[in-house]
């Protein structure tokens, strides 16, 4: 499903290039799971980003490959790697807020992937929003839904951004 070849990246923020990923191979078979262990600076995030196309701009891929069901993600155009963003890959984020909008309420947060990669009505984008926080484990989601990332707890907080990962059902999950 995944597969992650010679991938190499470095940051061009400084005066001369610095290399923060180096000729990672990774492999990934669909309904495996498969943790990336190492110390702060690793490169752990990096890859997550590189993978659900969301590097930053400073970051640059110098080598490699990566290919999800056999599509070249890094050869992807903006708007092929958005429809793929959320739908068939998701990531959840470390911190859950510096991700959520603190103006925007929870639902609205939660059912964004819908909104762009479905045609779903507003009262069945409601529906599979709670659905979602519930499978997140999120207690009482229907009020929930009307409440603000501020009125949350870190954890609850937390399992909204696993909530909003899982609404579109993707087939890679990435946990930062």
């Amino acid at each position: 499903m995944l597969e992650v070849k010679d991938l190499s990246i470095e940051f061009l923020d400084r005066s001369s290039p610095e290399r923060v990923l180096n000729h990672l191979n990774l492999h990934m078979e669909p309904g495996e799971i498969v943790g990336l262990v190492g110390e702060s600076g690793s490169g752990k995030t990096m890859t997550a980003q590189a993978v659900a196309g969301l590097l930053p701009g400073h970051a640059v891929i110098k080598s490699g490959e990566i290919r999800l069901n056999g599509q070249d993600l890094l050869h992807c155009t903006k708007n092929e790697l958005r429809n793929l963003q959320g739908n068939e890959i998701a990531m959840i984020f470390q911190e859950p807020m510096t991700s959520l909008n603190p103006v925007m309420k929870i639902g609205r947060q939660v059912e964004e992937s819908l909104r762009l990669h479905t045609d779903l009505s507003g009262p069945e984008r409601k529906e599979r929003a709670i659905k979602a926080m519930l499978d997140a484990e999120l207690p009482n989601p229907e009020d929930l839904y009307y409440k603000y990332p501020h009125q949350l707890s870190g954890g609850m907080r937390q399992r909204v951004m696993i909530a909003s990962a899982i609404i579109c059902h993707p087939k890679l999950l990435i946990a930062d």
